[in-house]
């Protein structure tokens, strides 16, 4: 089954309208200025803000589904991902099904025992990827997924991106990064600043 995202005239503080559609094994890549408005607008698709208009996912709104219900399918990774549990393994419901997925991102899975703080800002973007694609969502809200990384990190990032699209999953890349986008995105919504 292809998964079929849409948002129509979304709009939150300033941000917006926005109005596209993307299907389930494509990426819509959300680019612009700082500040424009591509990590609000990547809330709003999660439903994490108020917003107006309609999202909808195989023509199945938002508003039509408790919320924890939607982030499972529509799953968010922040920039900055929060941390909460004195390990990273704890924010994993299986930390022990990880392990391959922890070595195609060049990861030591010893580290799932270690403090959030004693891991590298990369190695901490890594883990958050990981876990946002740990329940298989429908699509992946990325923002900024490679800002701490370097390239080669980089690359086995997009390697497992490109991987779950080519399993139907779909993907909203909200990037800086011009090679990334090229690279990844099958189309591109531009944002400015209102």
């Amino acid at each position: 089954m292809v998964c079929h995202l849409s948002a129509h005239g979304l709009a939150s503080d300033g941000a917006g309208p926005f109005t596209f559609s993307v299907q389930g094994g494509q990426c819509l890549a959300v680019v612009g200025a700082s500040g424009a408005g591509k990590s609000l607008l990547l809330k709003m698709l999660a439903d994490l803000i108020p917003h107006e208009g309609l999202c909808s996912l195989d023509g199945v709104s938002a508003r039509d589904i408790p919320a924890p219900q939607w982030r499972m399918r529509i799953r968010y990774c922040a920039a900055e991902p929060g941390w909460w549990a004195p390990t990273i393994g704890a924010h994993f419901r299986d930390p022990a099904a990880i392990g391959q997925a922890c070595a195609a991102l060049g990861l030591d899975g010893a580290l799932l025992d270690a403090a959030p703080e004693r891991v590298s800002t990369g190695e901490r973007q890594r883990f958050a990827l990981l876990r946002g694609l740990e329940d298989r969502p429908a699509f992946l809200l990325l923002d900024e997924p490679s800002s701490a990384l370097d390239e080669t990190s980089t690359d086995l990032v997009e390697a497992l991106l490109e991987d779950a699209m080519d399993k139907g999953m779909g993907l909203v890349l909200a990037s800086h990064d011009k090679r990334q986008v090229a690279r990844l995105a099958d189309d591109i919504l531009e944002i400015s600043r209102s």
